[in-house]
Formats: structure tokens, sequence, C-alpha cells
């Protein structure tokens, strides 16, 4: 019925997407390419926060590795560190970025990745990790880090800057980290209720 390179290939083929099925139960976000319109907004968006010569960008669930090429030939003098736990999106991604000197993969939990030295962390995941995620970058980042997530946005935080390009999935959200808002004062929860 089937030859072995058939029957193997087949295998192949079953286990990748079964990671795939598997990587999005465990994280919550399957593993989505950013357009090219959504990219350029996030970059546009990095651009305007002014990020220094060399800067150590990290793009967390870097997923096929779209946005990741996007800031690298956006920001050439600066490192782009993708971070993916997904197997199949990151070897897709360590395929597509081979020849981008300045970018560095990791294929990892990036809950578990330590953000200190970052100059800008970006991210397109799903509503699901961004509280968590919001609480881990609270623990790492520097004050006024910038952070761009495209689409999906940190809830309760400030927002310093959209852009709503063509894409069809959202808008990306410019924040300086950690971005709270003011919270209401007894005075003023008063007078409005």
């Amino acid at each position: 019925m089937f030859d072995l390179p058939s029957l193997v290939l087949l295998l192949v083929v079953f286990s990748l997407c079964l990671s795939l099925i598997v990587f999005q139960a465990i994280t919550g976000v399957p593993p989505m390419s950013s357009s090219s319109p959504e990219a350029a907004d996030v970059v546009a968006l990095l651009k305007q926060a002014s990020l220094p010569n060399q800067a150590i960008v990290y793009e967390l669930g870097s997923g096929w590795g779209s946005l990741v090429m996007a800031l690298a030939r956006a920001f050439p003098d600066a490192q782009i560190h993708g971070i993916e736990a997904s197997p199949l999106p990151y070897w897709v991604a360590r395929f597509r970025t081979r020849r981008m000197p300045n970018v560095f993969l990791q294929r990892r939990n990036f809950y578990a990745c330590d953000l200190r030295d970052a100059h800008a962390v970006t991210c397109y995941l799903m509503i699901k990790p961004m509280p968590k995620l919001a609480a881990h970058l609270d623990r790492m980042l520097k004050p006024g880090t910038p952070v761009v997530s495209l689409t999906f946005w940190f809830r309760d935080r400030e927002v310093a800057a959209v852009r709503q390009g063509p894409g069809l999935r959202g808008a990306a959200a410019l924040y300086f980290w950690p971005a709270h808002k003011a919270k209401a004062t007894e005075e003023t929860w008063s007078t409005n209720t």
C-alpha cells in the first residue's frame, strides 16, 4: 500500500502537525506570521521610540520569523533575539534567517528568558498570555523600555502610540514599560460614582 519512503514522509508530516497542535495547547498561541504592513507598523513604532545604536530587541513568540526578519532589516546594527517554543516554526525561522548575522534565535519558553538587557521588546501573541507576560515584563524590563504589541494589547497599561496599517488583524501599540495607568484616587472615584 505505502512504500517505506512514503510512510516515513507521512509520519514526519503527521509528527510536525501534531507538534503544532501540542505547542498551541501548551502556550495558548498558534504560530502566526505578521504581514508586511503589520511588521512595518511595529518597525515604525520602534523607530518612534528612538532605540539606541546596537540595541537589543526581543521578539517574544517569534513563530515563523516574519517579524524577526523585518526587525533585522530595519535595524541592521541591532541584535534581534527571536524566542520561540514550538519546534517547527523555530526551525523554519532558523532557515529563513540563516544569512542574517544580527538575528539570534532560541527555542525556549520566553517566560524563562532573562530580558534585563532588552532595549525593546515586541510580541504578536493572543489575549490569554498577555497578563502573565505583563507581569514577566514588570520583573524584567528597565523603566522606559519600549514594548510593541501587535493586535493583542496589554490591558490596564497606558498606550503611548498606535499604528493601524492596512492589515486585517489589528493595530500595533507602543508602550513605555511599565506603562501603568494612573490609579483612581478615592476622591476621583467618589465623585464619579
